[in-house]
């Protein structure tokens, strides 16, 4: 499970407990998480690589959090926003991209992850992933100037 966050984005501090426990429940299951920092740090400091520790530890995210610093990775996974998940299965084909619930800042529905844990449920089942998949919503990923993508 890859997972594109960072330290600010509204969107991810909204689910950032749920996600540490989602992480934690499917962990003895097989299912390592990873969370990729992709922003441009200069520009949102809150995003620098050493406040990355201490939120992480905060959140209860039991898996590493790495940095992203050329925004090659966000670039190959075409990741677009914060957050944004994508399960890929042990023979590494992308199976599930979108969002982790319907829950938004402010719209007062549960941060349970269900669309995540129904895609991970699927996945560790045999079954198809539900489709539609919702695409994920958040923050745009912080480009450094001229690194936008194409």
């Amino acid at each position: 499970m890859v997972l594109f966050a960072c330290n600010h984005c509204p969107y991810v501090l909204h689910i950032s407990k749920s996600v540490g426990q989602c992480a934690g429940d499917f962990a003895g299951r097989g299912v390592g998480f990873v969370a990729i920092n992709s922003n441009d740090a200069s520009q949102y400091p809150e995003d620098h690589p050493s406040r990355m520790d201490e939120f992480s530890r905060a959140w209860g995210w039991n898996f590493p959090y790495l940095v992203d610093a050329d925004q090659r990775v966000a670039k190959a996974w075409q990741a677009a926003c914060t957050p944004d998940f994508f399960l890929v299965d042990s023979g590494r084909k992308l199976r599930y991209a979108g969002q982790f619930d319907a829950s938004r800042p402010g719209n007062h529905s549960p941060t349970d992850g269900r669309d995540l844990r129904t895609a991970l449920e699927a996945l560790l089942g045999g079954r198809a992933i539900p489709s539609p998949q919702k695409p994920s919503l958040g923050c745009n990923i912080k480009w450094k100037p001229g690194n936008e993508p194409a």
